[in-house]
């Protein structure tokens, strides 16, 4: 990526910028994210939390409205304007978690006794515990914290600040609540007066990234016969589903880490794992499965079309069936997000690159390769420029035990995030207080 574009802070907006820097309250932000985490909020099941975003943005100064899209879901959208002739801005978080943390999903997640891990939230130090209290939920406290200290700081904006947080930005399929998910919020909040000229998301990793991959869910099934225990190997008849199922994990292994190579290109690295294999019926042990079922997501690069991967996968799938033409396979793509990309020398990208570089106090330089998909991936094929900007994670130096891996993503050291909400402030003064000329538009 090209160097940074300068454009200079006059001396009105640095005295503004470092006005609203100093009214960012760590307390506060603190406060509100043990709020907002201590509400249970599932992916389709958010509706609690919007509403209670939506009166506390109230609250801060800012008009705001619940969407409800659901007696159990629903978004949250809240807009400051300024004096006219500026650009509108998108501050924006999704609000629900990944995890429902009930019985039926301890397959998935283990026994889940961590902190982090727990739908009610804890508070320690300058700690704050409980799922989702990092991702989403500590970006949806800091962009209000930001909010909150512009509008303190009493900056004459030009341009219309607007938040927003919606349910359905977890990359899953909620079946059973109208298939909430794969960004179904944010398109709702978009489409209903939600859409600016530009959006700044947070999300983890300490860069700024212009553009995000999408994902492919694939269905992978490996075909045998319905077995019985009690025969032997070698019964005319019987070919199992399950032994082979190993080989084909095994191949199917070297292809994902093969494919994120062969599709990586910008900021992108388009990751895949496989997430579980399903069959036979643990009632009845003694029967041996006709088929065996292999499920996985890769990720999919904004240069590269949902199309295009499945066609990837289908020549793979050939190849095998010539190599091992014993196995017999079907499968089927059931998702597909297409990735998202802005361009790099937009302003908003620059924007947020020239408030991390005055924080961070060094160039930007290449960004680390990415393979997260969120809902910025939606907002920029919803033709919305935008910039994706993070903190340092995960946190590190908890002091109670917090989940291996992903975990619930609810272990938020608060100082972590100050820098964060400092460059997207610097951001905001940058855009907010000139006229939409000065920004391209």
């Amino acid at each position: 990526m090209q160097a940074t574009t300068p454009v200079a802070f006059s001396a009105e907006q640095m005295k503004w910028y470092e006005q609203a820097c100093a009214k960012i309250d760590p307390q506060r932000l603190q406060n509100l994210l043990y709020a907002i985490t201590d509400i249970h909020s599932p992916t389709g099941a958010a509706r609690a939390a919007s509403e209670y975003m939506a009166k506390h943005l109230d609250s801060i100064g800012m008009s705001s409205r619940l969407q409800p899209m659901s007696f159990t879901s629903g978004n949250v959208l809240a807009e400051l304007c300024g004096s006219g002739g500026g650009a509108s801005v998108l501050l924006y978080a999704p609000i629900d978690t990944h995890l429902e943390l009930d019985e039926a999903e301890k397959l998935l997640t283990g026994e889940a006794d961590e902190v982090d891990m727990q739908p009610s939230a804890q508070m320690i130090d300058d700690w704050v515990f409980g799922l989702g209290a990092s991702n989403p939920k500590g970006m949806v406290a800091t962009l209000t914290e930001v909010a909150t200290a512009l509008i303190e700081a009493e900056v004459p904006l030009v341009g219309d600040l607007l938040v927003g947080m919606a349910d359905g930005g977890m990359p899953v399929d909620v079946s059973a609540r109208q298939h909430a998910g794969m960004s179904n919020g944010v398109t709702h909040l978009i489409n209903r007066g939600g859409s600016p000229d530009f959006a700044i998301v947070m999300k983890p990793w300490n860069w700024v990234y212009h553009e995000e991959p999408g994902m492919g869910w694939f269905k992978l099934r490996v075909h045998g016969t319905l077995g019985y225990a009690g025969v032997p190997r070698g019964t005319p008849g019987f070919r199992s589903s399950v032994v082979p199922a190993a080989t084909v994990i095994q191949e199917l292994e070297k292809w994902i880490i093969d494919y994120a190579e062969r599709n990586t290109s910008g900021q992108i690295k388009p990751h895949g794992w496989i997430s579980g294999v399903r069959g036979g019926n643990p009632e009845r042990p003694a029967f041996p499965s006709a088929v065996t079922e292999i499920f996985f997501d890769v990720r999919i690069n904004p240069r590269t079309s949902p199309a295009a991967v499945r066609a990837q996968f289908a020549e793979f799938v050939r190849d095998l069936q010539v190599q091992r033409p014993e196995l017999v396979l079907d499968w089927e793509m059931y998702g597909s997000v297409a990735g998202g990309t802005t361009d790099p020398q937009n302003w908003i990208v620059q924007s947020c690159r020239r408030g991390w570089e005055h924080i961070e106090r060094r160039q930007h330089g290449e960004s680390d390769l990415l393979g997260g998909q969120t809902d910025g991936a939606a907002l920029r094929r919803l033709g919305i420029p935008t910039a994706r900007i993070g903190w340092p994670w995960p946190a590190q130096g908890a002091p109670l035990p917090v989940a291996e891996g992903l975990g619930g993503m609810g272990a938020t050291y608060i100082p972590d995030l100050i820098p964060c909400a400092k460059k997207i402030m610097y951001a905001l003064i940058d855009t907010l207080t000139r006229p939409r000329h000065e920004l391209g538009l």
